[in-house]
């Protein structure tokens, strides 16, 4: 090499190391905003395991409370189903009389019920009838002709109260004046509609 190439070369060299130089400090300027965001990243997923372990807990806790409600539902039903049965129960010594007319049972509707109770079923019963109250349920229909409330009679033997309710079994429905009168059992509005379901049934 010629003494006079030497310094084009040198020069040459600078020029690289130079253009090295600023290629490294580009890629340090580069790294340090990369360790930067990797910083932010890693806080970002700090944050994220902070709400998700948050979360992991409010789900337990969340299940747990899911748990009792359904031991409390089941609680609830199981009461519902004892509060039915002993309405059911309550009202095992009471008897309904359907389709008499508004105003027939008088101002006595205790001796009324004894003796329309026996004309119907032709029971004769010893000791005679005795209620402990007896009533029509209900507000009086402004139809009343066409749709007499019922009368609920609450006997005070029970024994009476089941041959009455056998014997309008056995019988069906009874007549008077050419009315259809029913004596059916009295049970709860529950009950009530579960019975209905199966009227569909019967023969």
């Amino acid at each position: 090499m010629a003494d006079g190439d030497q310094p084009a070369t040198m020069e040459r060299i600078l020029q690289e190391i130079t253009a090295v130089r600023r290629r490294i400090e580009g890629m340090d300027a580069s790294i340090s905003s990369l360790t930067l965001e990797t910083k932010s990243i890693w806080t970002d997923i700090a944050s994220f395991h902070s709400r998700v372990t948050g979360l992991e807990h409010h789900v337990g806790t969340l299940e747990t409370h899911m748990s009792t409600i359904q031991d409390r539902d089941q609680d609830l039903s199981c009461l519902w189903s004892k509060v039915k049965d002993l309405e059911d129960r309550s009202r095992r010594d009471n008897i309904r009389l359907l389709r008499i007319p508004e105003n027939e049972e008088g101002p006595d509707i205790q001796v009324f019920l004894s003796s329309v109770i026996h004309k119907l079923t032709s029971l004769t019963f010893d000791p005679p009838l005795e209620f402990q109250r007896a009533h029509r349920v209900g507000p009086k229909h402004p139809d009343g002709a066409s749709r007499p409330r019922p009368i609920i009679a609450y006997l005070l033997r029970h024994s009476q109260t089941r041959q009455i309710l056998q014997a309008a079994q056995t019988h069906g429905p009874f007549r008077i004046d050419k009315l259809e009168v029913r004596i059916t059992a009295d049970y709860s509005k529950d009950t009530t509609e579960r019975r209905k379901a199966f009227l569909s049934l019967r023969p």
